[in-house]
């Protein structure tokens, strides 16, 4: 197998293979067999052009061997070798990918690919298909890759597509073919297969190749492709993946780590600042997480003022900044698709005031404990670190004169200590939380405080809002913390403007 794209830079002349789980019968390029002779001629690496970034193209981005940054062509290979180990005999994954999404008319938004199936090939372009199937006889595999084929007319457009061959020379399938031939393949991959593991679906919000072929919605060519997944045992792929995905590879956490580093920069460089508007300070953190080696934000940021901090999801980020109050801001940058998210609470005027302070400090000896206990030898779940946080948080609370009976922490504290992260904000969806954290699981750990203005509560603390919140790897005996950079402790934020 072929790690990288150098081949790509030879031009097959020869006859091919057709491996896999069942003989095309339209044309696919594949990987040529052991014994078969091969005759190519040079091409240039400054003539060739792709969907997205390579080493040979891209030599500021990425490394040799390297097919997404941070992330080699074997690690994808050992990724798709993992997930056919769990698959029954004659079994098949089928992944589509995401589809561009329109704002209005033309107009679209930034692609963003499904996670799953960017996690098991790397390929970043819109109407795809991944296909991974294990064999009858062993416990070998197959990865067959349906993509756009090259069109000069529509790159002219839309940009460079890398086409059929290259998902075969770059991305190492051992098949591929263009996708408006999905629906004649695939009936009969899922006509010969024991069982079909996929999470498309017909009430999946993408309108993807393959979600609209499951739906039913089918060229002529592919008639009764839905029905025959109705008659096969088709089952979720979720928990399979998620078991997978859950563990971080050191290449993965170095790269949520880079994204760390580079967020925590741009949330200090922020606190150095005097900011009047909650926009500017959104444009300023959106702007250092690239500046400083992101290649986007992770996603929407939050930015409250005052008391818009009290919702927890505050996005308008469009409100003046007082003199007096505290900003908090929910943000963090991506890089190689990996993500990190960070909340830090700041005054505005650069020193807190003492009721600011008291609480600021009771959340942020909370956040020390729970940080701590982020360690494998531990055996501590997320949901029982939570336990841990609601206890020290009603502690300190009650200390600070806070009426903590009834419903009142729940009102006080009314979401979760964590949840994982990777490739997603809110990584592995479904992932059981009971279950005891292990080595590479990377997790956030943020308690909040958000204080209705309301006379039940103490006057001084009354329409504050204050989070802490940091983006952590779990290790056997101590915990990583990846977003250390972003500064937190009373005495060095307001260092940065004395």
């Amino acid at each position: 197998m072929r790690y990288g794209i150098c081949a790509l830079l030879r031009h097959w002349r020869s006859t091919t293979r057709t491996g896999g789980l069942l003989p095309p019968a339209t044309p696919v390029y594949s990987r040529p067999g052991p014994l078969q002779s091969r005759s190519y001629t040079a091409v240039s690496a400054a003539d060739l052009q792709f969907g997205q970034p390579v080493h040979e193209t891209h030599p500021h981005l990425l490394k040799p061997g390297e097919l997404t940054p941070g992330i080699s062509a074997l690690e994808y290979a050992q990724r798709r070798t993992k997930l056919a180990s769990k698959l029954p005999k004659n079994g098949v994954a089928i992944l589509a990918a995401s589809d561009v999404k329109y704002r209005s008319g033309a107009v679209f938004y930034d692609f963003h690919q499904d996670p799953d199936f960017f996690y098991l090939t790397g390929f970043n372009e819109p109407e795809a298909v991944a296909v991974i199937g294990k064999s009858t006889a062993d416990d070998d595999h197959s990865f067959q890759l349906y993509v756009r084929p090259k069109d000069p007319k529509a790159e002219q457009w839309e940009g460079s597509r890398s086409g059929v061959q290259a998902a075969v020379d770059v991305f190492n399938a051992d098949e591929s073919g263009d996708i408006k031939d999905i629906g004649k393949q695939l009936s009969r991959i899922i006509s010969d297969a024991s069982e079909v593991f996929t999470d498309a679906s017909p009430s999946r919000s993408s309108a993807s190749a393959f979600s609209r072929l499951f739906a039913n919605k089918t060229p002529p060519d592919a008639q009764g492709l839905a029905t025959l997944l109705n008659r096969k045992s088709v089952k979720p792929l979720r928990d399979i993946l998620n078991e997978i995905r859950n563990i971080k590879s050191d290449a993965e956490i170095s790269n949520m780590r880079k994204a760390g580093q580079a967020s925590g920069r741009a949330f200090t460089e922020a606190m150095r600042q005097a900011w009047t508007a909650e926009k500017d300070l959104t444009a300023f953190l959106e702007y250092k997480f690239k500046r400083n080696g992101c290649d986007t934000s992770a996603y929407v940021p939050v930015v409250a003022g005052g008391k818009n901090a009290s919702q927890i999801h505050y996005v308008r980020n469009d409100d003046v900044l007082i003199e007096g109050d505290l900003v908090l801001a929910d943000a963090g940058g991506e890089y190689g698709s990996y993500i990190t998210d960070i909340t830090r609470t700041w005054p505005i005027s650069g020193t807190f005031t003492a009721p600011q302070k008291d609480l600021y400090n009771a959340i942020l000896a909370t956040q020390r404990t729970c940080i701590a206990l982020c360690r494998a030898d531990a055996s501590n779940s997320l949901d029982k670190i939570h336990q841990i946080a609601e206890a020290s948080l009603k502690d300190s609370l009650s200390q600070l004169g806070f009426d903590m009976s009834g419903n009142a922490l729940e009102t006080l504290f009314p979401h979760h200590l964590g949840h994982y992260i990777g490739l997603d904000v809110h990584d592995t969806p479904g992932q059981s939380r009971k279950n005891p954290l292990q080595v590479g699981q990377c997790v956030t750990v943020e308690p909040g405080i958000y204080v209705p203005n309301t006379d039940r509560w103490p006057a001084a603390f009354r329409g504050m809002g204050i989070r802490i919140e940091d983006s952590v790897c779990v290790q056997e005996e101590h915990p990583l913390v990846l977003s250390t950079e972003a500064v937190k402790e009373v005495d060095d934020i307001e260092a940065l403007r004395a």
